[in-house]
């Protein structure tokens, strides 16, 4: 997994949790001695040991977490990618643009960062469907980050999911709408 989403998790786990939060996470899951860089790749293994590390902690469930993570992060990766997204782009202009703009970038300098594929199909000008699949199965945090992209485009969107491989599905339909 790309090593910004681990960052960014220590981020979010310090601004909504405090500063003491982030080593009693990598402890709890076993990774005290884990250092995370921006630029490189970790294995899946730790991201999911964090998460559910965080459950624990919390009381939170994953799902809860992954998407309230993925709603935090998503104004750092759009500033991060600003150069890739025309600035006219609505929020869902700018995922439905996601795969060939940001996700091809990421997978031609980062080969070991195996962000997820994403199909989508403008159903109209107001709606969307995502297509998530990914071993990892963290389409929870694809859904936060469909609403941080509209949150931080000034765009109230609604998101739902018909269906889930976390229900057999064999893959995620994530429907975005804006208002």
């Amino acid at each position: 997994m790309h090593g910004i989403v681990f960052v960014e998790l220590e981020k979010f786990v310090k601004t909504k949790l405090g500063a003491e939060a982030w080593p009693k996470l990598l402890a709890h899951a076993g990774l005290s001695q884990a250092k995370y860089k921006l630029t490189a790749a970790f294995p899946d293994e730790e991201a999911l040991k964090l998460v559910g590390s965080a459950v624990a902690l919390t009381g939170m469930t994953a799902p809860q977490i992954l998407e309230s993570f993925g709603d935090f992060i998503a104004g750092d990766l759009l500033q991060m990618y600003a150069g890739l997204l025309k600035k006219e782009w609505s929020a869902l202009d700018v995922i439905e643009n996601t795969e060939a703009t940001i996700h091809s970038v990421v997978r031609q300098k980062n080969p070991g960062a195996a962000p997820p594929a994403l199909e989508v199909k403008r159903v109209s000008p107001q709606e969307l469907v995502l297509v998530y699949r990914s071993q990892r199965k963290m389409c929870d945090l694809a859904k936060g980050l469909a609403k941080g992209v509209g949150r931080e485009r000034a765009q109230a969107l609604t998101v739902d999911e018909p269906d889930c491989m976390h229900r057999g599905a064999s893959a995620c339909r994530i429907r975005i709408r804006s208002a």
